[in-house]
């Protein structure tokens, strides 16, 4: 049985290095910053619809306090120089009985290395173990390697476009 709160894996990247998949923890805030401030604008526009850098201390409370039942949130960790530091993240919020809305995050220096794949197959296995039915996201359309990871999660794929926003849903099979 998985227990998200206490939650960890270890990955082997494209590149060959190793990262952490774990559970995210209250003394995180420091590194999710750090990782914040690492990535470019682009990147933060595709995560927040904005390129934003700073978070009132309602937004950092709604990121940080996960309860690990309706909100369950993962973190990927490299070793830079010897000491680990966040370089992505994926949540979930349940939304209702069965469905829930998934974000994911990576910072620039370490995309396109298979992290949001990572972080999506964890993030599904917690899930699908909760009895989750569906994940659902709002997706910029230019943000196609998201896309790709959607589409390659194994999960069954529908998506709607509005606008700049491509609306998919992961059902669990």
């Amino acid at each position: 049985m998985i227990d998200p709160a206490n939650y960890s894996a270890t990955e082997t990247l494209q590149d060959g290095r190793r990262i952490e998949i774990r559970s995210q923890r209250p003394e995180d805030r420091a590194g999710l910053r750090a990782a914040i401030s690492r990535a470019s604008p682009e990147s933060l526009y595709h995560r927040f619809f904005a390129a934003k850098r700073e978070f009132s201390e309602k937004e950092a409370h709604h990121f940080l306090d996960v309860d690990f039942v309706k909100h369950v949130a993962l973190v990927a960790v490299a070793d830079e120089d010897g000491r680990p530091v966040i370089v992505g993240g994926a949540r979930y919020i349940v939304v209702q009985p069965g469905q829930a809305e998934a974000s994911f995050g990576v910072i620039d220096d370490y995309q396109a290395k298979g992290i949001g794949s990572a972080l999506m197959r964890h993030l599904a296995a917690i899930g699908r173990e909760a009895g989750l039915r569906e994940f659902f996201a709002e997706v910029m359309s230019e943000n196609v390697p998201m896309l790709k990871v959607f589409n390659r999660s194994g999960l069954a794929m529908s998506t709607r476009r509005d606008g700049m926003v491509v609306r998919v849903t992961l059902r669990f099979a």
